[in-house]
């Protein structure tokens, strides 16, 4: 008896974290996230995984957050580098991405900086694709370089500029991010 409370004890623990980590990266809702990601030299360990849901209940996707090692939570909006995978589970018109970006990023971003890297959203906005159920963007950052996104792993575009990284970021892991439990859980702070 003491076995079955104790391993039901465990499920439940899992399954209010959601997220598997394991020294293979992490899964969450059978999506497996690598454990590292390398580029240009560079290596990034995965720092957290979560699963975002839309109306409190709706799972719209799942998402990984990688940082260079030594890297800190707290410096995560800064010059350095940074990768974000998004693995959704409903089809999303690409012109759609535009609006919640855009509303996003202006609450997170001052006037001035908004104003000077406007060029540069209406560039990255327009680069979204529709998306499928199991597709994947993803943002990589790399200072000096700028900010790739891509889809299903081919680049659609890069955006130089560490101004522009800190707001596209923000969306997610910014003071008034889309999702505050799922920045938590990107930043491995559950």
């Amino acid at each position: 008896m003491k076995h079955i409370v104790y391993i039901t004890a465990i499920i439940i623990v899992i399954t209010l974290i959601g997220a598997t980590p394991n020294v293979n990266g992490a899964e969450i809702e059978r999506v497996h996230f690598e454990n590292t990601y390398e580029t240009e030299g560079l290596q990034m360990r995965i720092q957290g995984a979560g699963l975002l849901r839309y109306l409190g209940f709706i799972k719209a996707y799942v998402g990984a957050l990688y940082l260079e090692e030594g890297s800190l939570v707290t410096d995560v909006l800064s010059d350095k580098p940074k990768r974000l995978e998004v693995e959704y589970f409903h089809a999303l018109k690409g012109k759609d991405f535009g609006v919640t970006i855009n509303k996003v990023i202006a609450k997170n971003t001052d006037a001035l900086t908004l104003e000077k890297i406007r060029p540069k959203i209406d560039y990255h906005n327009s680069l979204y694709e529709d998306v499928q159920p199991g597709d994947r963007y993803s943002l990589t950052y790399i200072p000096a370089k700028g900010t790739e996104l891509a889809l299903n792993g081919k680049t659609k575009g890069i955006i130089k500029g560490a101004d522009f990284a800190s707001a596209i970021f923000s969306m997610w892991l910014g003071e008034f991010p889309m999702n505050k439990p799922f920045k938590k859980q990107l930043l491995g702070l559950k």
